[in-house]
């Protein structure tokens, strides 16, 4: 799934919307550190009242919200995995009776507290329903497309949430007139922040693939291995933190350690050209570097004696895996900070070109090429020639 993909659904996950029908929502309570299940509940969706169906949209919309590759992952299913999630979600895809789907659902919930202990009560969401999006457009002239064709795909979401005791505090009774503590006990869910949660099957040129999940992890570049592994049954995952991080070993292995303000700066320009051309193209995947890729772009950004030899030497170094392909798109850090003991800068990747170490007077300084005045405090700084 790409981000457009995922925005297109994340925005359907609103009341009253003829595109995106929520058949049914089970919650299911489950105590801490023994992990079973104290109480579940199931009820058609549109029998929720108004209030909590909102609160219920926000949160589903939070599972699909983040960066691909640091929140958001689409992972693989294994093969050949003995109770595997993927053909339990599949069945309870085609459940026909609500007993058979909450039997399904369970089998998940099992699965996720088999292996982990929570200091706290959780609770687990899941629904189904139908996504349904057009085919293309209506035609303002003639009134075809928009809702008269439409792709239609049935989907499960999972939300992992825990539980946060209420806070004493003091209340104003209106109707009694009074100050008084507040007695609630009620455990209260937290659906703004999920711990985890997952979207199946997931989606690609508007149609369904069941042989890929998109997961949702709790915090950005900190997936659960062990959800993962353990409860999906998926592939390992590379994050993009992890990507860029390995890619600048390899820049440092081919490079060194010292370089050219004005070369590293070439080299995330040519990697954002490479990004923007393919964004361009709807269809297209996103764009993967191999080590000829990274030769090609490093010999084109001026970096000197660039060799195959040399590349594949520090690509193999690096990554395990001499067929592995790094994702263009996470290797570009989205500012570059350089700290000093006098003042921190931040700056853009492709904004390092201006900026220039050199020797004055005796002094290391950084030199930072501007165009426009600068102002601090209301005063416009007089410039010096030299």
């Amino acid at each position: 799934m790409n981000a457009k993909d995922i925005a297109n659904i994340r925005k359907q996950f609103k009341l009253n919307n003829d595109l995106m029908k929520i058949r049914e929502i089970l919650n299911v309570y489950v105590q801490k550190e023994s992990g079973e299940i104290y109480h579940s509940v199931i009820s058609p969706f549109e029998m929720v009242d108004q209030e909590s169906q909102e609160l219920f949209l926000m949160n589903f919309k939070k599972v699909l919200t983040g960066a691909l590759d640091a929140k958001l992952f689409e992972l693989k299913f294994h093969r050949d995995v003995e109770d595997s999630t993927q053909m339990i979600l599949f069945d309870g895809l085609q459940s026909d009776t609500t007993d058979d789907w909450i039997e399904n659902m369970q089998q998940i919930v099992g699965k996720m507290f088999a292996h982990t202990v929570y200091e706290f009560d959780t609770v687990v969401t899941f629904i189904r329903g139908e996504y349904r999006k057009a085919t293309k457009k209506r035609d303002p002239e003639s009134g075809e497309g928009g809702d008269d064709e439409v792709y239609s795909n049935q989907f499960i979401l999972c939300s992992l949430n825990k539980t946060d005791q209420p806070k004493k505090a003091l209340v104003f009774d209106y109707i009694e007139r009074e100050f008084r503590s507040n007695n609630a006990f009620d455990p209260i869910i937290n659906l703004a922040q999920p711990l985890s949660g997952f979207l199946f099957p997931a989606f690609n040129d508007n149609a369904a693939d069941v042989n890929h999940i998109l997961y949702c992890a709790g915090k950005a570049n900190q997936p659960d291995e062990t959800f993962i592994e353990q409860v999906l049954n998926c592939e390992e995952i590379i994050t993009a933190l992890e990507e860029k991080d390995s890619f600048e070993l390899i820049l440092n292995k081919v490079i060194g350690d010292s370089v050219d303000s004005q070369v590293i700066s070439n080299v995330y320009e040519e990697i954002d050209r490479v990004v923007q051309e393919n964004k361009e193209n709807e269809e297209s995947e996103a764009p993967m570097l191999d080590s000829r890729d990274i030769e090609r772009i490093l010999t084109v950004s001026g970096v000197e004696n660039v060799d195959t030899a040399k590349v594949e030497h520090a690509f193999k170094a690096v990554v395990d895996d001499e067929k592995h392909e790094l994702k263009a798109n996470n290797l570009v850090p989205k500012s570059i900070k350089i700290e000093t003991k006098v003042a921190n800068l931040s700056l853009s990747p492709m904004d390092l070109k201006h900026v220039k170490y050199i020797m004055f007077q005796g002094k290391r300084c950084l030199l930072l090429e501007i165009e426009d005045d600068v102002i601090v405090e209301g005063f416009r700084l007089e410039s010096e020639i030299h």
